[in-house]
């Protein structure tokens, strides 16, 4: 039995060029942190006594006599990147909803990369889980996906993540003062629009217009300079950091017609009606979580003017996928499975 623990993350400034179609010419940089909210994925072998070969428990449960007929994509992708033939079951739950942009497909799919490399007794890396998460996403389900999520799960922390034109993927961890961090996170609010969207279908169009955002791109991939500057100098203020979130809302909003709408759009401007210096719907767009930069003396301003919605409380947090629980078996009883085969045969399984 293996139980991995996920962080979920928060991306500040640089989304969107982490794709490869942008970075693969231009470079890319994010600046993103992981949060106390995490996803956690049990994983065993399957005994051979059940009717089904396989079982994966998430939103839905998958019984299932082959592996390569799940449905859950991640699932089946991790399974197949690492020829895992042998029935197993899965369960995955999280504290926060899933399309709500706070990297929960990515976070998953690196959980469960790394129960499975467990479950083979097998021990995985941090750049190894990341660069195989994003390769099973990107190559093998053929998702839309960026490359930032995939590295903020497996490292964890408050991290710039850079992206090279050759591929290659250098994290570098945020070195400022417990203080200053303690001060952005007073400055945070995340709040819940109810909104639920796919990530992958707003990627799509945002990748299929890209070459024609390079100018606004190139503008969001500066901004990461910038945050860096402000929260590497103590003397700089923290409300530096709202407004310039602000400014990159408002050209992330005009990548796509799909990244906002008039209800995400009513949402924002009220948070700034009650003080709020800026913020950003965080992930792909289109719904899910807004992250407002506030004033801590006008937090309950804030609070009062949504009131209509769920603020979620978070801290950062420095952890990146781990294993919590590992509990070694004996020698996995090969009989068992042939065993297994023949009563599927007599049942027409």
């Amino acid at each position: 039995m293996v139980i991995t623990s996920t962080p979920l993350r928060i991306s500040f400034f640089g989304g969107g060029t982490d794709y490869p179609v942008w970075y693969q010419e231009y470079g890319g940089s994010v600046l993103s942190t992981t949060i106390d909210k995490r996803c956690y994925i049990t994983c065993r072998r399957l005994p051979p006594f059940f009717e089904y070969h396989s079982r994966v428990s998430y939103s839905k449960v998958e019984n299932v006599n082959r592996n390569d007929v799940i449905q859950h994509p991640s699932v089946r992708g991790c399974l197949q990147f690492l020829g895992i033939d042998e029935g197993v079951e899965i369960h995955h739950v999280a504290d926060l909803p899933a399309r709500t942009g706070l990297g929960t497909s990515s976070a998953f799919t690196v959980g469960l990369l790394h129960a499975l490399y467990a479950l083979k007794n097998q021990m995985c890396d941090k750049r190894t889980l990341a660069l195989e998460a994003i390769h099973i996403e990107q190559n093998i389900i053929g998702e839309a996906v960026g490359a930032q999520d995939q590295v903020s799960a497996a490292y964890g922390g408050l991290n710039r993540i850079n992206f090279h034109t050759d591929n290659s993927i250098d994290v570098k961890r945020m070195l400022i003062p417990r203080d200053r961090v303690r001060e952005l996170e007073d400055h945070l609010a995340l709040y819940f629009t109810g909104f639920s969207r796919t990530a992958s279908e707003i990627a799509q169009e945002q990748l299929r217009l890209t070459p024609h955002k390079t100018h606004e791109l190139n503008t969001m991939l500066q901004f990461v300079d910038e945050a860096e500057a402000i929260l590497a100098n103590p003397n700089r203020s923290i409300d530096e950091f709202g407004r310039l979130l602000h400014e990159s809302w408002q050209i992330k909003r005009t990548l796509t017609q799909k990244i906002s709408n008039s209800s995400i759009d009513e949402i924002y401007e009220a948070g700034l009606s009650a003080g709020a210096l800026g913020g950003k719907l965080l992930g792909a767009g289109g719904g899910g979580f807004m992250l407002f930069f506030v004033p801590p003396e006008k937090r309950k301003a804030l609070r009062a003017r949504l009131n209509n919605l769920l603020c979620v409380p978070f801290s950062f947090s420095s952890k990146g996928s781990e294993i919590v629980i590992y509990e070694s078996e004996e020698q996995y009883d090969q009989s068992l499975t042939t065993e297994r085969e023949f009563v599927y045969a007599l049942n027409g399984h």
